[in-house]
């Protein structure tokens, strides 16, 4: 029995962002045509912070290799939620953008995670 090969954490993320961007585009895309701007630029919103928090995470688990190099970049990893939070609520508050299409586009970091798992799944069973 071959043994599979390790998960490559390199190959694995720049996948990730891929599907990320692609559900990010395809998403706003049907957003836009079924509900109108304020669902497109909602899911648009929520997508961008997705991948900010997904570059965030990037970072920090590229950080856990011990260099001292992304220090300053770990403070400010510990204040994202309160940033996003505090971006979503501004824009939420001053414009007509649709909030469950905002939550929507959050969830793109998950669905591509989800994908990404699957993709692993049928390569192990290979």
């Amino acid at each position: 029995m071959a043994t599979p090969d390790t998960l490559d954490f390199d190959r694995a993320a720049g996948r990730i962002g891929r599907v990320m961007l692609i559900l990010a585009i395809c998403g706003t895309a049907v957003a836009f045509a079924a509900r109108g701007w304020p669902w497109g630029g909602g899911f648009l919103l929520g997508s961008i912070l997705s991948g900010l928090n997904y570059r965030w995470l990037r970072g920090l688990v590229e950080s856990l290799d011990g260099s001292a190099r992304r220090r300053r970049g770990s403070v400010f990893l510990a204040f994202r939620y309160l940033l996003l939070g505090a971006a979503a609520y501004v824009i939420l508050r001053f414009t007509s953008i649709s909030l469950p299409a905002v939550f929507a586009g959050v969830f793109v970091l998950i669905a591509a995670v989800m994908i990404e798992a699957v993709i692993e799944i049928a390569y192990a069973r290979k």
